[in-house]
């Protein structure tokens, strides 16, 4: 099993990347969380990694902290759900986010992420319910290349864009046009809508 890449980034685009190994190309798919804490092409980076086994492939799954990359393994325990879906709730919502989904038996913030229908989110809400009173003692260990986690706000503007019907890798791009200062829910969704519309 390969724990953890530490390389050269040299490629981007939602949801894989391209991380330079000692001149080996690891192609990685991440989460949009891990997506919006990437450095810039060509710099150094590490990220936490999860490998899943098919007949027909090797996937790489690259997260920027601990707490993402367990919550994706327990998520993969739950019937019926693949690595894809995985990805797509941990896209659609932060770890703590998704906890307290779980803790409040939430099943519409499940069923807002695409491809998650409502028989899926009522499994998972009884699935993860035990699963997930041991993440409260588990400390959110940062990658040491100081990815940070998305905030809550960068989290709800982007499950909102894609309730609205956006696709992730454009709710990507159209999160990236708003000014990192924008710190609301409200504004980052208001200025993402705006620059949709303005392409």
């Amino acid at each position: 099993m390969i724990g953890f890449l530490r390389g050269r980034l040299v490629a981007k685009h939602p949801p894989g990347l391209v991380i330079d190994v000692g001149g080996v190309g690891y192609e990685v798919e991440a989460p949009m969380s891990t997506f919006y804490g990437l450095p810039s092409v060509g710099t150094d980076l590490q990220l936490f990694t999860h490998l899943v086994v098919r007949e027909d492939a090797h996937i790489l799954f690259g997260f920027a902290t601990e707490r993402e990359r367990r919550l994706f393994r327990e998520l993969l325990k739950v019937s019926n759900v693949g690595p894809k879906l995985a990805l797509a709730l941990l896209s659609g919502m932060s770890v703590d986010n998704f906890l307290l989904c779980v803790e409040a038996q939430d099943v519409d913030a499940f069923v807002r992420i695409p491809g998650v229908g409502r028989k899926t989110a009522e499994r998972l809400l009884i699935e993860m319910k035990d699963r997930i009173k041991h993440f409260g003692t588990l400390p959110g260990v940062s990658v040491a290349t100081a990815l940070e986690p998305q905030s809550g706000a960068q989290a709800e503007a982007f499950s909102a864009l894609l309730a609205l019907g956006y696709k992730p890798a454009e709710v990507t791009r159209l999160m990236k046009a708003v000014d990192a200062s924008v710190q609301t829910t409200e504004e980052i969704i208001r200025r993402a809508l705006q620059a949709a519309a303005s392409k």
